[in-house]
């Protein structure tokens, strides 16, 4: 790709592989000059100078409107993506004072798209160096659905109900309690979520081939409709926090927990659920693994099946844990408030064990 043809009169390109740009999340980096951005809260920082900013991605779309977020200077931002399935710029920003500008440009939203990122464009006088402040050794991870991913949590409007009928337009992963979690806590999050998911292949609501979190949680693209999968290399990052928030749309196509806890559907699925934890432990010998649902209204069974499984592992770094309004406070997806809420007693049960789980021990 080159980005010089982008350009207008003044401007001169920022490749995506400059040195100066540091990115965060699982990304696929197989063309350097093209990474792919696929899960929600995926970044890239720098620090620019001049007065506009703007970007050139090919984004492939599966539904909704698809949305660009950035913060410059502390004021955040979103940007419509215009067309899809070709190489388009896209403004961020014009007009600003001349000056050092501080950029964190992040996807707003999970597999509705995923998108090459080419670069940026700036004033051809424009200094570009790396994010002023050095990244936090601290890494966190979240296996879970659209409450972790952000969906409509910009919906203010309908704050502890159903949710309304949109266009991706309220969708924010920077406003999901995992990213709120996580820069609370001087962290780096790969939000690693999918609106929809269950555990369990065949179940849940992330269509039309109704995936499960067992078939993608090692996977960077992982959208059929996108082409062919591709495996996360996890030595990339050792994440020491983790949390599986999985356990929620997994009441579809019927809800086992409510209607059948002690059958052999119900016990497949915890045996399957132990499986995974096992997995995400012996991918991550050291980490704390938290094992949670969040705030979103379903049935108590599952938490008492995320509980049980917990204590039959008997690992003291594999725990359970629950909101105060745990599965009771609402039947829409959580809005900023409520994400806020969620992050806040997250934090407190995470510093309850310390500063040492940061350091693996």
């Amino acid at each position: 790709m080159n980005l010089s043809r982008f350009c207008r009169d003044g401007e001169r390109p920022v490749p995506a592989f400059s040195p100066e740009l540091r990115y965060t999340g699982r990304i696929d980096f197989d063309n350097p000059a093209a990474p792919v951005f696929v899960f929600a809260y995926t970044s890239v920082e720098m620090r620019f100078s001049g007065t506009s900013l703007r970007t050139v991605i090919d984004n492939s779309n599966a539904f909704w409107d698809n949305y660009l977020g950035f913060i410059i200077d502390g004021v955040q931002g979103k940007a419509l993506i215009p067309e899809h399935n070709k190489a388009v710029c896209v403004t961020l920003a014009e007009s600003l004072e001349d000056k050092e500008h501080e950029l964190f440009f992040f996807k707003r939203m999970d597999c509705s798209h995923q998108f090459a990122f080419y670069g940026f464009l700036v004033g051809k006088d424009a200094i570009i160096d790396p994010p002023s402040l050095k990244a936090p050794n601290r890494v966190m991870e979240v296996f879970g659905d659209s409450v972790s991913a952000g969906e409509l949590t910009e919906a203010m409007d309908y704050v502890g109900h159903l949710d309304p009928t949109h266009h991706g337009q309220w969708t924010n992963s920077y406003y999901s309690y995992a990213a709120m979690t996580a820069r609370a806590m001087n962290a780096r999050l790969y939000d690693t979520s999918q609106g929809g998911i269950a555990l369990l292949h065949g179940t849940g609501w992330f269509g039309p081939d109704y995936l499960g979190m067992e078939e993608i949680w090692d996977k960077i693209e992982y959208v059929p409709e996108f082409g062919p999968s591709k495996r996360w290399d996890f030595s990339r990052v050792t994440p020491q926090v983790v949390v599986v928030a999985i356990g929620q749309n997994d009441n579809h196509p019927y809800d086992i927990m409510k209607d059948n806890p002690n059958g052999p559907e119900a016990e497949n699925w915890r045996n399957h659920y132990r499986a995974f934890l096992c997995t995400i432990r012996h991918t991550y010998p050291r980490a704390l693994i938290i094992a949670a649902t969040t705030i979103l209204i379903h049935d108590k069974g599952w938490d008492n099946s995320i509980g049980k499984v917990c204590g039959q592992i008997g690992d003291p770094k594999i725990v359970h844990f629950m909101y105060s309004r745990n599965g009771t406070a609402t039947q829409g997806h959580p809005r900023v408030p409520e994400s806020e809420e969620m992050a806040q007693e997250l934090c407190k049960f995470l510093r309850s064990f310390g500063d040492g789980i940061w350091d693996g021990k």
